[in-house]
């Protein structure tokens, strides 16, 4: 064992760790700036967005769901277990394929894990026919 304590897979696994770390950073960095830019922008139709379904806006990272007519919630589709992508959202449940996390579509609650972190959410209005980030 080296000098200062750790052998060579522990240095590994640590510049690997941040490595991870910096990249999911700069992510969530552009992430955040692409949903700002949409602010008091429709993102979807309300046509678009199926009554206990939803809608995934992939190049904002933005989930969009209508739990019951006429009440619009919007998340976002990044798990909160590891960073997955989520998926469309079928039958009130938005789901993660990577771990089989799942959120419900009314509160972006964690209804099954391995998340235990609600998902961030986004403060949505109708305006006309479309669905606009408040």
């Amino acid at each position: 064992m080296p000098e200062n304590g750790l052998g060579r897979r522990e240095m590994l696994g640590t510049a690997g760790a941040a490595a991870c770390g910096l990249a999911l950073a700069g992510c969530g960095t552009r992430d955040t700036k692409a949903q700002e830019s949409v602010k008091g922008k429709a993102i979807t139709k309300t046509a678009d967005v199926p009554v206990g379904g939803g809608k995934l806006i992939e190049d904002l990272k933005i989930v969009v769901t209508q739990p019951t007519h006429g009440v619009y919630k919007a998340y976002s589709a990044i798990c909160t277990h590891m960073g997955c992508a989520l998926s469309t959202p079928e039958d009130n449940v938005i789901k993660c394929a990577c771990h089989g996390s799942e959120f419900a579509a009314d509160s972006g609650k964690a209804i099954k894990g391995p998340a235990t972190d609600p998902l961030a959410a986004f403060r949505v209005r109708v305006e006309g026919d479309g669905v606009v980030i408040a």
